[in-house]
């Protein structure tokens, strides 16, 4: 972990200066748990993204308030994650277009109605309609929950009350069962 804290804290001290490679270097380094972090505060993906950008915005012009002797430079680049994210929280989570609890029942009412008018919006004549026809029902919307709406395997197991382990198992068979029949 060390060496890993010295390439931060360098690249950091590069970013001070104006030298973007040390930008790139945090960003091979810690962007995916950066967007973690937001995620786990904002409970949304897209606006977890959004907020990291801005991180990565005020780390370019604010590295050089980094100071070794207070922390590590981990702890400082994810402090402004953190920060940004609970700000964006306490503003309202930016275009919150309804609150959680409205939001939530809207999926549940409407997740069956939405996967199915998915399939049906695909023309009739689709070698992927016909292939997906061909799946069960809930395998069906498991697939289409992961690679329309973007749910992780957790909510997927979650929304549908499935064990985590036959979520997974039906979407990687399903997605097989695809394969061969789109090939």
């Amino acid at each position: 972990m060390g060496n890993d804290e010295d390439e931060l804290g360098a690249a950091l001290r590069a970013c001070a200066v104006g030298d973007r490679a040390g930008l790139a270097t945090i960003y091979r380094s810690e962007a995916v748990r950066m967007v973690t972090i937001a995620e786990r505060i904002l409970r949304r993906h897209d606006l977890a993204e959004e907020i990291v950008q801005e991180a990565f915005l005020q780390i370019w012009n604010k590295a050089w308030q980094y100071d070794p002797s207070r922390g590590s430079a981990r702890g400082w680049i994810f402090s402004v994650v953190r920060s940004r994210s609970l700000n964006a929280l306490r503003n309202g989570g930016r275009e919150e277009l309804a609150d959680a609890e409205s939001l939530e029942r809207l999926q549940d009412e409407g997740a069956d109605a939405l996967y199915h008018d998915l399939f049906d919006e695909l023309d009739t004549t689709s070698r992927l309609r016909a292939c997906l026809a061909r799946l069960d029902g809930l395998r069906r919307k498991t697939v289409l929950m992961a690679y329309v709406s973007g749910y992780s395997h957790g909510e997927i197991a979650g929304r549908l009350k499935l064990p985590l382990g036959t979520a997974k198992a039906w979407i990687r068979r399903s997605l097989s069962s695809l394969r061969e029949c789109m090939a």
